[in-house]
């Protein structure tokens, strides 16, 4: 919230003062509804407000709240709660993913880590809740509730799935192991979908920018082409491949500059056409396993009781 912006006509507040008449009759309680139906030019003067009964008063901004605000400062506490908590103590599953788990990284290349973390049943119960992700972006870091981390998975989010089949792992409780030893109940058919919608997408956008601006962002159109290359194995082998061994000096020489755009987008075309032969071939079940991820997630909640 921003102290200093002046509010609109029309916003609905909630005096904090008592405001009287004479000293015997009071105008208005502490606590009472309003409308704003003047306000002033800066924060420095009074608002004009009408109240339910049709009487007019005259405020400072310190003197009420935005009735919004003001209904939800006690489930604001929430804040305070994670805040001395600490989420990053419940983390049960960390690993670096990105360029240095795909062989694609140099001396300019960040260390992203991504994970899951299992806070204890009492918060995630409580009136309170709990975010789904935590996230540091100076140290390059997030973290999933384990709930929203098997949602997205269940979905073939490409990030989340590259997570469990990354080489790299730093953490990894006894549950995360569980997790790991079960990951192929995420890989469905639906892997299609969620690849080849996020590349063609992205890639019309690439065309966008080559007509207004001239130019595209390189590494990107790099892991657009990773993404196919892993969509196409996962149909083939059931597995999610991290590192791109086979690929590396094609796809390190799209990040140079060194492969023309035309190149880029007929190597793009010819992967779509390999991702559509997969699909019809492949032995992936059309959708993953829900039945066992909510067992999963169910025996996890229990751990934490």
């Amino acid at each position: 919230m921003n102290p200093n912006l002046v509010l609109p006509v029309g916003t609905q507040v909630v005096t904090r003062v008592e405001v009287k008449n004479t000293p015997d009759e009071i105008l208005c309680l502490r606590g009472a509804v309003g409308v704003i139906v003047k306000a002033p030019t800066d924060n420095s003067h009074a608002y004009r407000i009408r109240l339910p009964n049709e009487v007019e008063i005259t405020l400072h901004r310190h003197e009420f709240s935005i009735r919004k605000h003001f209904q939800q400062e006690g489930l604001d506490l929430s804040i305070d709660i994670l805040s001395e908590l600490n989420l990053y103590d419940y983390i049960i599953y960390r690993c670096i993913v990105g360029s240095r788990s795909f062989g694609l990284d140099d001396e300019n290349s960040d260390t992203d880590r991504r994970g899951i973390y299992l806070p204890p049943a009492e918060i995630h119960w409580s009136l309170y809740g709990i975010p789904e992700q935590i996230e540091n972006k100076e140290n390059q870091e997030c973290y999933w509730e384990l709930q929203k981390f098997l949602i997205l998975a269940l979905k073939a989010n490409p990030n989340v799935l590259e997570c469990l089949y990354t080489p790299l792992v730093e953490t990894a409780t006894p549950i995360a192991e569980e997790l790991l030893k079960i990951r192929d109940i995420f890989l469905s058919q639906l892997v299609y979908q969620t690849y080849n919608g996020y590349v063609i997408s992205q890639f019309k956008k690439m065309e966008q920018d080559l007509r207004t601006i001239g130019k595209i962002r390189l590494k990107h159109a790099m892991h657009l082409i990773r993404l196919l290359l892993s969509g196409i194995a996962i149909l083939k082998e059931g597995f999610v491949p991290v590192k791109v061994e086979a690929y590396r000096e094609q796809l390190l020489a799209i990040r140079r500059g060194e492969m023309p755009w035309e190149d880029v987008n007929a190597w793009r075309l010819s992967l779509h056409r390999e991702f559509d032969a997969a699909l019809s071939n492949t032995s992936l079940p059309e959708r993953p396993n829900y039945e066992k991820a909510n067992t999963f997630l169910i025996k996890a909640r229990h751990l934490q009781v």
